[in-house]
């Protein structure tokens, strides 16, 4: 599957560097960083982007950053997404059924190994990643209550940033890198 347009024949240096550090780090060709050498901007700002929202932080585990990222890639059913920030998913401790409820093939009430925190998230990131967006004040109280103001700029920001991914490479026609091939995720099961 190709995307819906190709690569520039000529890629000015810096983004060319860019392109080898994203290989680099993902092991993969991305074709996404190739695409955005059409215009340079876009693809300086999306570097940008990708490399400040949070990967690593002291207060939101590892394990609810990798549930927001996988959530808002099948909230948007981005095939791209869904391969790259579904890829290991199971060293985080998210099982089957975990992931059912990501696919939104069953509801969180039927999965009793979320904590709370992580039910919160990935409601809210279904929330995020919904149109019209619509944000209840009983569920941003019951959010205030688990999660502080800055932890809940990083879980806003990592759906919003997921989401601009999803929307960009979608338009674009992206196709999955090959980050999940080996374990079957399934990129667009309802």
């Amino acid at each position: 599957m190709n995307a819906f347009i190709d690569p520039p024949k000529r890629i000015l240096f810096f983004l060319r560097f860019g392109i080898w550090i994203s290989r680099k780090v993902t092991k993969k060709e991305m074709l996404v960083a190739k695409l955005l050498s059409w215009y340079p901007k876009a693809a300086f700002g999306s570097a940008m982007l990708e490399s400040f929202v949070a990967h690593h932080d002291k207060s939101i585990s590892d394990r609810i950053l990798k549930l927001i990222r996988m959530q808002a890639s099948f909230a948007t059913s981005c095939p791209f997404c869904i391969d790259m920030n579904s890829f290991e998913y199971g060293k985080l401790g998210i099982s089957s059924r975990e992931l059912s409820v990501l696919k939104n093939q069953s509801d969180t009430a039927n999965v009793d190994t979320f904590t709370k925190r992580e039910k919160l998230a990935v409601e809210y990131t279904r929330m995020i990643s919904a149109a019209p967006l619509d944000f209840p004040a009983e569920f941003i109280r019951e959010l205030k209550e688990e999660f502080t103001n800055r932890d809940i700029v990083i879980l806003a920001s990592t759906s919003a940033q997921v989401n601009y991914w999803a929307r960009l490479c979608s338009a674009l026609g992206v196709p999955p890198a090959g980050f999940t091939e080996e374990c079957n995720i399934g990129h667009m099961d309802p």
